[in-house]
């Protein structure tokens, strides 16, 4: 077969068509040309005053409204996290198409748009002609600005009528079309014209508008497209899903070569150009389409923004406007997200936790200070096949914003008990007995003023049945003691704890405001809990967590800004002191000792009473990490992790920092390169009874000096009556009880001892004298015959 492009003459096997077409084009001329004596009538029997009746009931022109665009939801250094549309559309204006992009669908749909206005009439004889004689579609009839008024009411058709009205086949929608093109041919310049066309152009495979389609199919922009990209891109508008390229490749061809062909014809390009074209490939590229959050690269975080962005009242009066405005207000949607802290977090949770396992690990990232929720991950992936451990539930954020209906934290609450303590002025140093076992009165309790009184008796057990034995605030919690905290909470009441919990981001219903709230039974999620330990980490300063920074639309301008929300909800001094006590749960003696990143870190383990979940939440000052791991059956309902596979491993007896520990131990390590080797502030003894405090030295001091010093501490100072030995000048200090150098707890007595001035000496040794031996040996205790001087051991 010869090619097209080598001869223009019309084979002879057509003439006798075009010489048929002839007589109907002069038939439809004259019908026509008298129709335009009086405005568009004598159209295939319509008559003069029906026409003209129509064409007045219409408005004068078309209103056109902004073009729905893609939305983009980026991370914080800028990275596309997902593509949120319901048509896949980026505006890009006339400028930034390539002139061949616009040659070629100016060739093949309008070659004279520049030349005529709303309608070519001779373009419009000569398409149904050529069209005719090649018995096939191959030059357009309709105007660019026909076209483009058509594809306006398709696009801006809200309800099932006016999308009827949109694409019926009548001559009632030509009429409109045609009135409509004339308004925007008077009111609009063709460069306008053309570029709304180029963007609102279906271009198939569910791409709209020249860029996206460029994107798609060339992985390129539209500004960068060649003449064969671009000549195939022209081809598509016509029948975007009969010349798909990625479903019907060779009617692609064959469109792609005809646009070609015709831009030849017209001297758009070179002859041989276009023949030398015309012999390559397809040369697609393509980038694939994906829509929403399941394609995300940070799926569950981006599923967050979705849901906190719907619930903006800001973004529009209901939730299917704000919906409507992510998925088509073409908005660039900034967040938190850091993606070094997302690959750390999703590494971490995938490799201890599998899909298919009968539990769910999680873990999430707040900044304190800001409330920058930098990353949140889970081991089961989004989807919708279960079979494979896919799932749509965010396990990782509140009810409200991912559907889990939360697990209890455990042990994790009590910092919430030894904040509300420590506010009301109760030593660190304060003491229980914490036996393996206690009932304590619900009348010892103090329920919120005016909410009645507890009346059950509480049985409360150490895990394990531990004898917790005397423990103060730092080795009750290092320890996570239960019945040390029970009494602790005796004397805070319960009041002030569900207040903080609630007032630093933890949800906990009235409902659940009972003295075993200490042992984290209200259930939660790992953001809120990372959420409020970032409140102690930032020395009492509470930040609602935030996903998102800023919404800015197509033109770049900022619609609204999301800046951080922060309050003093604790007073700093508390707030070192807790940061303080957590960090002992990382030192030797802690529940989490053998976990370590080479930084200063404060937190807490918890396990639910049956092991249902697991938590290790730990920070730093400049991050909070919660990661949690929770038993969930077939049906999504909570099982034990006990005698299960998590992740390769056998659970035998769930725990915060076996089970849970080295998920928070991978992610911490791995960003810990990245996070400020900051230390924490160290608790003032002046504002906080029962910090541990080194006594300073006051040697050789005079009496007040030293008193003062010591206060500065935070101790009492009592100054002994009399003076003892001491080679420091008479009247300075000899030394302290507890000793200079000794730890001891702020608010503690330190006695001082006055100098007289004369150093110690020593009494004379006594001189040693012979003993004589014993004539009867027999009666002699033998060593370690339990009658002499052995130990007591311990037990």
């Amino acid at each position: 077969m010869s090619d097209p492009l080598d001869d223009d003459r019309i084979p002879p096997n057509q003439v006798l068509a075009h010489l048929g077409v002839m007589a109907m084009v002069s038939a439809v001329l004259g019908i026509v040309v008298a129709g335009l004596a009086i405005p568009f009538a004598g159209v295939l029997g319509f008559a003069a005053r029906d026409v003209s009746d129509s064409m007045n009931n219409l408005p004068e022109s078309l209103e056109t409204k902004p073009l729905a665009q893609a939305s983009q939801i980026v991370a914080s250094d800028g990275t596309r996290i997902a593509s949120l549309y319901d048509e896949n559309r980026v505006n890009v204006p006339l400028t930034q198409v390539a002139e061949v992009m616009r040659q070629a669908i100016i060739s093949i749909e309008d070659y004279r748009f520049y030349e005529h206005g709303a309608i070519d009439l001779k373009g419009t004889l000569r398409a149904l002609a050529t069209n005719s004689a090649a018995g096939s579609v191959v030059q357009g009839g309709s105007s660019i600005t026909q076209q483009m008024v058509k594809l306006t009411l398709v696009s801006q058709a809200q309800t099932k009528e006016e999308q009827k009205a949109a694409t019926e086949e009548s001559m009632a929608r030509k009429i409109r079309e045609l009135r409509y093109a004339i308004a925007f041919e008077e009111e609009h310049t063709k460069d306008w014209i053309l570029e709304r066309y180029l963007n609102l152009a279906y271009f198939g495979d569910g791409v709209y508008g020249v860029q996206a389609a460029a994107r798609h199919y060339f992985s390129t922009d539209a500004k960068r497209l060649t003449l064969g990209q671009a000549a195939l891109l022209a081809g598509l508008v016509k029948n975007p899903v009969g010349y798909d390229p990625t479903r019907n490749p060779n009617k692609a061809f064959e469109r792609r070569n005809i646009v070609l062909e015709r831009m030849a014809q017209l001297q758009a390009i070179p002859l041989d150009k276009a023949k030398a074209e015309a012999k390559k490939g397809l040369g697609l590229k393509i980038t694939p389409s994906r829509n929403g959050c399941m394609f995300s690269r940070a799926p569950f975080f981006c599923d967050y923004v979705v849901n906190y962005l719907l619930k903006d009242p800001a973004l529009g009066a209901t939730t299917e406007e704000r919906k409507a405005l992510l998925q088509s207000g073409g908005l660039t949607i900034k967040t938190t997200l850091d993606p070094r802290f997302q690959d750390a977090a999703d590494d971490a949770v995938q490799r201890y936790v599998y899909p298919t396992d009968s539990a769910v690990g999680g873990l999430a990232m707040v900044e304190p200070g800001t409330g920058a929720v930098r990353a949140i991950a889970q081991s089961r992936p989004m989807g919708l096949k279960e079979q494979r451990g896919e799932t749509m539930i965010n396990y990782v954020v509140p009810k409200e914003l991912g559907g889990s209906g939360g697990f209890m934290p455990g042990s994790t609450f009590k910092p919430f008990v030894l904040a509300a303590a420590i506010r009301q002025g109760i030593p660190l140093t304060t003491s229980f007995n914490s036996p393996a076992q206690m009932t304590i009165s619900g009348s010892e309790f103090a329920n919120c003023p005016g909410a009645g009184n507890f009346t059950e008796a509480w049985p409360v057990g150490n895990a394990g049945d531990k004898h917790g034995g005397m423990r103060n605030m730092y080795t009750g919690t290092a320890g996570s003691i239960n019945t040390f905290y029970a009494q602790l909470e005796a004397k805070t009441g319960v009041c002030e704890p569900w207040q903080l919990a609630n007032k630093m981001g933890v949800h906990v219903p009235v409902g659940a405001r009972f003295p075993p709230m200490v042992l984290g039974t209200s259930v939660t999620s790992p953001l809120e809990i990372a959420e409020a330990y970032a409140t102690f980490a930032a020395r009492g300063i509470h930040c609602d967590a935030r996903p998102v920074t800023a919404l800015v639309d197509a033109n770049k301008n900022t619609v609204k800004r999301y800046p951080k929300t922060c309050t003093q909800v604790l007073p700093s001094p508390v707030a070192d002191a807790v940061n303080d006590v957590l960090q002992g749960a990382f030192k030797p003696g802690g529940t989490a000792s053998g976990i370590s990143i080479g930084q200063p870190v404060a937190g807490k383990t918890g396990t639910e009473t049956k092991s249902w979940a697991t938590w290790l939440t730990g920070y730093t000052p400049n991050l909070s990490v919660s990661a949690f791991i929770g038993g969930v059956n077939d049906e999504g309902h909570p099982i034990t992790l006990n005698g299960q596979s998590i992740g390769g491993r056998y659970i035998g007896n769930g725990s915060g920092a076996g089970t849970t520990g080295p998920i928070w131990d991978a992610a911490m390590d791995a960003v810990a390169q990245w996070l400020p080797d900051t230390p924490f502030e160290v608790p003032s003894g002046e504002d906080i009874k029962g910090v541990l405090v080194k006594v300073p030295s006051v040697y050789g001091m005079n009496t007040e000096e030293a008193r003062r010093v010591l206060e500065d501490a935070g101790f009492k100072v009592e100054i002994s009556g009399g003076q003892v030995d001491s080679s420091y000048p008479q009247g300075t200090v000899a030394y302290t009880s507890p000793s200079i150098g000794d730890t001891t707890g702020s608010g503690d007595l330190v006695t001082i001892y006055v100098s007289d001035g004369t150093p110690y000496v020593p009494p004379p040794k006594p001189k040693p004298t012979k003993k004589k031996k014993p004539a009867d040996t027999t009666t002699s205790p033998k060593p370690g015959d339990g009658r002499g001087g052995g130990g007591d051991g311990d037990d």
